[in-house]
């Protein structure tokens, strides 16, 4: 029998690039991350301090802790203010919110007797009832979200003031901690975890010790965890589901995506509440830390969290920003704030950083936005 000639087939062809749709080089998708001015400004910053404040203690456990709390405990605010922002939307009133929602923990706590856990369960209802009706109000009447919330923040704080001094006849309430006990919540909010390791760490010389043998830090601080926890699911949100894109196209052009379906009033009306659970997380890490609540916290924390917002790449338009941008804006902030400590420079300075990045951030965004849509 013959043998069968071998059958030779053809390579399948390689798909042809298809030439409307234009090649972007590395460096151009770079260009477009919205966080890339704030990871240059975190490597800035590190190398700054690195050479000026490196002997000084401040990258040693206890002094990295310290800048690590207090960039957690902004970013926790910066996350709301962030996916806020990408909205479209912006809220004034959560630092005076802050001090609402303490009041709205302590009061309860210490006056009435009530059960911890119920006044901080009444405290975030309670505030995301407001933030349900900042941006009721917002979607309603079409006014200005900055004029609403401006608004919000003069009544929260007047509250605040009056319902302390009504009590308490002092702008602070104190007496939670010891109110509080053993319970559950002043975990959640003011304990720490991870002890067992760093108890190893000192006891194999990798950490200091303090004079009774005990390590510098006791462990990670829940604000930490609570920041951390935050961020990723609002980067989840924001990247991966459907209700990111609804957020990106509300914030964008808000008359389009309700053209294509998009449930625009109900989506910034969530995001107002997001901002108030948040600010309620940072009111209630302050009070279980402290023991009590002060009229007077979260004073100017919503610029502060509108700057590590925008340093972190949001722009002030809406449509366009990131929750990586924002961690990293906070952590900027964190670094510089007790790097000034550490180095010895006057405080004063730190407000002039702040506001010189502010600048720097919007015009290095604005920049990118131009490029990335080929303004002119």
């Amino acid at each position: 029998m013959a043998e069968q000639p071998a059958i030779i087939t053809d390579p399948k062809p390689a798909p042809m690039r298809d030439e409307r749709l234009a090649h972007q080089s590395t460096l151009r998708r770079m260009m477009a991350r919205p966080e890339l001015g704030a990871f240059a400004g975190v490597l800035l910053v590190f190398a700054f301090f690195g050479t000026t404040a490196g002997n000084t203690g401040m990258f040693a456990a206890d002094g990295a802790m310290s800048w690590m709390t207090v960039s957690a405990q902004l970013m926790i605010v910066a996350v709301g203010a962030a996916i806020l922002m990408v909205g479209g939307e912006f809220d004034l009133s959560v630092g005076s919110m802050i001090g609402f929602a303490g009041m709205m923990i302590a009061l309860p706590t210490v006056y009435f007797g009530w059960p911890v856990e119920l006044s901080v369960l009444f405290a975030f209802a309670g505030a995301l009832a407001i933030g349900f009706l900042n941006g009721l109000i917002t979607v309603r009447t079409g006014l200005p979200s900055f004029i609403v919330t401006l608004a919000s923040l003069y009544i929260l704080r007047g509250l605040t003031i009056a319902l302390s001094i009504l009590f308490s006849n002092r702008t602070i309430v104190s007496g939670v901690k010891e109110a509080a006990g053993d319970s559950i919540v002043t975990f959640l909010f003011a304990g720490t975890i991870g002890n067992s390791f760093f108890v190893w760490l000192a006891e194999n010389d990798l950490i200091d010790r303090l004079p009774n043998g005990d390590p510098t830090v006791k462990g990670v601080p829940m604000v930490i965890v609570w920041a951390l926890a935050l961020a990723v699911v609002a980067h989840v949100v924001l990247t991966r589901t459907r209700l990111g894109n609804w957020i990106f196209g509300a914030g964008g052009d808000s008359n389009a995506a309700r053209n294509v379906g998009v449930p625009v009033n109900s989506v910034k009306i969530g995001l107002f509440m997001f901002t108030a659970f948040c600010a309620t997380v940072y009111a209630a890490c302050q009070v279980f830390e402290f023991g009590s609540a002060a009229s007077d916290r979260g004073l100017l924390k919503e610029f502060e969290a509108i700057i590590a917002a925008v340093i972190g790449g949001c722009l002030l338009t809406g449509g366009y920003g990131s929750i990586v941008g924002a961690m990293f804006g906070a952590l900027i902030f964190g670094v510089v704030q007790q790097g000034i400590l550490f180095t010895g420079v006057p405080n004063d300075w730190f407000r002039v950083f702040l506001g010189a990045m502010l600048l720097v951030a919007v015009l290095f965004n604005n920049m990118i936005r131009r490029r990335v849509t080929a303004e002119r």
